[in-house]
């Protein structure tokens, strides 16, 4: 019985391996679509993560060339002429613009170029709120205190990255404006947030100092 029962066993094993050469005969092509997909999508991302390398170091070469250009409308007109790799590289391009327009005194000009940059709903939030905050610091952008106060307002929202630096700000416009309560009030808050860093807590003290004020209870020593 052994004999047939293996010749039997034989035939089963070359009709399988005829099944699974007729399948694969048939559809071995899929796998091999797969195989290169796999293989090109591979190749693909490192061409292209190759390729946002070479722009990102090319980006940062012509800034550096533009700023070796001596300081004035010519370096502003060399920053001009660079193209960014994308919208957030571009946001960075401006407000080096805008840096060097401040320093040529165009503030106006500087001023302008921030605010387009605030209000460009196709930037990154943090770069919105970089720029706004820029911009309404300036004291050459023309702004009144209520309109800088309710721009600061807007930053200062808990949660934000510029909340604390928001806030000094909305302390000086109320040191400016007269509201010396107010100020302490909130430069206290600031100097006691745990999120505050050692300068800003340094700064919001003295400005209690020089407020005649104290903070919980204690004066305060200018360091």
């Amino acid at each position: 019985m052994s004999n047939p029962e293996s010749f039997i066993d034989e035939v089963s094993e070359e009709v399988r391996r005829d099944r699974v050469f007729g399948v694969m005969k048939r559809y071995g092509w899929i796998g091999v679509l797969v195989v290169l997909g796999i293989v090109g999508g591979t190749g693909w991302r490192e061409y292209s993560r190759a390729q946002e390398q070479a722009s990102a170091q090319a980006f940062g070469d012509a800034m550096l060339d533009a700023l070796e250009v001596e300081a004035g409308q010519g370096r502003v007109d060399a920053l001009e002429g660079i193209t960014a790799p994308g919208v957030s590289g571009d946001a960075v391009l401006q407000m080096l613009i805008a840096a060097e327009e401040s320093g040529n005194e165009d503030g106006a000009a500087a001023a302008a170029r921030l605010q387009a940059l605030a209000a460009n709903t196709a930037l990154p939030q943090i770069y919105r709120q970089i720029a706004s905050y820029k911009a309404l610091t300036r004291s050459d952008a023309g702004l009144d205190a209520d309109t800088r106060r309710a721009g600061f307002e807007a930053l200062a929202v808990p949660g934000q990255p510029l909340r604390l630096l928001a806030e000094e700000q909305l302390a000086l416009i109320e040191i400016e404006t007269g509201a010396r309560d107010a100020a302490l009030t909130r430069l206290r808050a600031i100097a006691q947030d745990a999120e505050a860093t050692a300068g800003l807590r340094r700064r919001a003290s003295q400005l209690i100092v020089s407020l005649g004020g104290t903070l919980d209870g204690v004066a305060v020593q200018d360091s």
